[in-house]
């Protein structure tokens, strides 16, 4: 089968291990390429852990677009868009991990507007599938409307994974809460082995399935 060049990006750092830790496990154990996009670097903890956790995944490589974590929402597409087009046009990614569009946080709607701005199939003809990631305490918070309801239509196997998953989580334990809040350890294990079940396996991260196209 041949390598994939695969993206995932994290509006802020932790969203690429809560929303798709062991999926991104799994392609580097399968060799394909993952490259990160941090897009802010989150709160002064947060970004100082930036380097750790890339350490920690061995990514193919990581890019910092060091955009303003609180004021985000209040930039224009037209100033974020570039940014990320220039990585997609570097590295051109065949497989995408976004934010999935109705995640509580107004950031993640922006960044999953700039994101899909690039993934025209005439400007980017590389990419191959775009998903929309699962992230705790984002995606589980938005309203219960249908049009915003994140409904899983594709699931990964990340069992044999998640072991480092949890301690790769480990890394960004001060952005952690106390249980029974959702973003904190247990939950999110309750949740991945919940999508486990629906998947036949132990553990599983779901996704929106956005766009998939067969060559």
């Amino acid at each position: 089968m041949e390598n994939k060049i695969v993206c995932v990006i994290a509006v802020h750092p932790d969203d690429e291990t809560l929303g798709c830790g062991g999926t991104i496990l799994k392609h580097l154990s399968n060799g394909d390429k993952v490259y990160c996009v941090f897009v802010t670097g989150g709160n002064a903890e947060q970004s100082k852990l930036i380097n750790s956790v890339s350490n920690k995944y061995e990514f193919t490589g990581s890019f910092e677009l060091n955009l303003p974590e609180l004021d985000l929402a209040d930039l224009s597409l037209n100033s974020i868009i570039p940014k990320i087009s220039a990585v997609f046009s570097e590295i051109k990614p065949q497989i995408l991990y976004m934010p999935n569009r109705s995640d509580v946080h107004s950031d993640h709607k922006q960044i999953f507007n700039a994101v899909l701005a690039c993934t025209k199939s005439f400007r980017y003809p590389f990419i191959e599938k775009i998903l929309m990631m699962e992230v705790i305490s984002e995606t589980d918070f938005t309203l219960s409307l249908p049009e915003d309801t994140f409904i899983p239509n594709y699931f990964v196997d990340v069992s044999e994974y998640y072991e480092k998953k949890l301690d790769i989580l480990k890394t960004y334990e001060s952005e952690m809460l106390p249980y029974p809040q959702t973003r904190n350890e247990s939950t999110m294990t309750a949740l991945n082995r919940y999508r486990g079940s629906q998947a036949g396996c132990e553990y599983a991260e779901a996704f929106m399935l956005v766009k998939a196209i067969e060559r």
